[in-house]
């Protein structure tokens, strides 16, 4: 992994944790403006696709508690773009066969989303049914690409979210 995908990792799967330590403070008003989503980012660029992952992840969190596990593929014009598919596609596929705990939420997403499907769909192929119970997977991706995901995540019992990226 290259350094710009270590510390875009690393700011990403901080930020809930950061978030999650800050106090609580009674609200002044019930007015209090809600900050608008972002919408998907017109180029590859990681740190605008970084921000947007990030950003519908935090909105999507429901019960989770704990840090979500967030996986990134870069854009397909992106240099080292071929070694850095297949070593997320082996991370991924290792993580999924070693297990994820009940209460932990996966969030997918990335520019090129039939490739992402493609990593989740091979990864998902070699899990147990029914050994990812209370499980929540959270997909970003294209409308095309979700049937094929959520036919490849439902036996092994995870609580699936589709999210188009628009």
């Amino acid at each position: 992994m290259n350094t710009t995908t270590r510390l875009l990792m690393i700011a990403l799967l901080s930020m809930p944790l950061l978030a999650a330590c800050q106090k609580e403070e009674a609200p002044a008003e019930d007015t209090t403006a809600v900050a608008a989503p972002l919408t998907r980012p017109a180029t590859n660029d990681d740190a605008e696709w970084g921000a947007y992952l990030s950003d519908v992840v935090t909105r999507n969190m429901g019960e989770i508690t704990r840090s979500p596990y967030l996986y990134y593929l870069p854009g397909s014009d992106s240099a080292g773009f071929e070694g850095a598919r297949a070593r997320l596609q082996e991370e991924v596929e290792i993580a999924m066969q070693r297990g994820i705990v009940e209460g932990n939420l996966i969030a997918f997403g990335s520019p090129e989303s039939a490739m992402m499907a493609d990593i989740i769909v091979s990864a998902f192929a070699k899990v147990d049914p029914g050994s990812m119970d209370g499980v929540r997977v959270l997909f970003i991706g294209d409308a095309a690409d979700n049937e094929r995901v959520e036919a490849a995540v439902a036996p092994a019992g995870v609580a699936y979210q589709f999210i188009e990226a628009k």
